[in-house]
Parts: structure tokens; C-alpha cells; sequence
């Protein structure tokens, strides 16, 4: 018989001690995951972007507080890896906070889905802020509570739940204006949470 899986933090210690079996173990369970953090938010880079954040994450192994998840510490280094690929392309531009992916200039999403519901949701979370986007697709995609979201964007989680309900508030406005009647708008934002559960695994492709 086979033992139970290495947790995620066994993983890393053997990586950060220079196991590679354990490293890729570690990034084959959560590929996917970083992968479809940054598919729907440029249009390139993504396999780059992907490499640098599990780069950075054996190079500040210092810097792991063992009182978060592996995941939460790894979602930090991707956001701060989707920030900086921002800002080096952007220079001198408004603050990221405030501006989203299409303001910054991406083209047309490359996901492919197969309803028009799920095109609409995957551009107007596109069209939203870019703060507020990668924290919707976190807690829609990932199924991360608010504590740990808080975790990686170092906010209370009172704060963040806040920011779920304003992102929800946005991503409406948006479907708002780019559906092509009350019954297309009623379809996508009525079942919201379900459009977004749809489109997981098609965002990883």
C-alpha cells in the first residue's frame, strides 16, 4: 500500500532541501491553479509569468510564514508577479488599483468556452480593476475564504469581504453594458456564481 500524499509544506521542505522529485510534485499540484491565475489577465507571458512565481517562491523560502497555507504564500508571489509585469509595461501610468487589464491595454480573452454567458463573465471581470478581479476569480475559482484571501493581499478579512461585494457590484455594471438585453443580463448575473464555477478548469487550458 501507498502511503497518504506529502502535504504541500513536506513538499516544500524537501524541495527548499533540494529534492526536484518533490518540486515538481509541488508544481504539477498546483500548475494549474497559477496558470489560470494569469490566463485571464494578459495576453501572453502566462508560461513565463508561471515560471518566475514558482522561481520566487524557492528563492524567498525565507520568507514562508508557517502559519499560512502554501497556497496563500504562493498566490502572493503571483500577485506580486502579475503587479510587476504591469508596472514595467505601464510606467508612470494611473495606480494598478484602479485600472483593469482592457485599460492597460489586453486584447480579446484566448479562453475558450463554449456559452456566450461565460465570454461575458470572463470580460467584464476583464474590465473591472485589476485588484478586484484577481480577488473575484480567487474567491469564485480557487474557493479561497476571505481570511485567506486577506492573507495574500495583506487585508483584514472584513475588508475583503467588502471588496467581494463592491467586485460582485462591478462585474454587474459591466455585464450590464455589454449584454445585448434584459434577459442575456438576467441569464449571466442571475446565475453568476454558477457561470464562474463553469468556466474553472476551461481557464486553465
Amino acid at each position: 500500500m501507498t502511503g497518504e500524499p506529502l502535504s504541500d509544506r513536506d513538499l516544500f521542505d524537501a524541495w527548499c532541501e533540494g529534492d526536484r522529485k518533490a518540486g515538481h510534485a509541488l508544481f504539477s499540484r498546483h500548475f494549474a491553479s497559477i496558470r489560470r491565475f494569469f490566463a485571464n489577465k494578459v495576453d501572453d507571458d502566462v508560461e513565463e509569468l508561471v515560471q518566475r512565481t514558482f522561481t520566487a517562491c524557492i528563492e524567498g523560502r525565507d520568507r514562508f510564514s508557517r502559519r499560512s497555507s502554501f497556497r496563500t504564500y504562493l498566490f502572493g508571489i503571483a500577485r506580486n508577479k502579475l503587479r510587476e509585469h504591469f508596472r514595467s509595461r505601464h510606467r508612470g501610468a494611473t495606480p494598478l488599483d484602479d485600472v483593469s487589464v482592457v485599460d492597460m491595454g489586453a486584447g480579446v480573452s484566448t479562453v475558450i468556452t463554449e456559452r456566450r454567458e461565460q465570454r461575458l463573465l470572463l470580460e467584464a471581470l476583464r474590465r473591472i480593476p485589476l485588484e478586484h478581479q484577481m480577488l473575484l476569480e480567487l474567491y469564485f475559482w480557487e474557493n479561497l475564504s476571505a481570511s485567506e484571501i486577506g492573507e495574500i493581499f495583506d487585508a483584514p478579512e472584513n475588508t475583503v469581504r467588502s471588496r467581494i461585494r463592491r467586485g460582485k457590484q462591478l462585474v454587474g455594471e459591466q455585464l450590464a453594458s455589454l449584454t445585448s438585453s434584459a434577459r442575456e443580463l438576467e441569464s449571466t448575473l442571475g446565475n453568476l456564481e454558477g457561470w464562474a464555477e463553469s468556466l474553472r478548469l476551461r481557464v486553465a487550458r
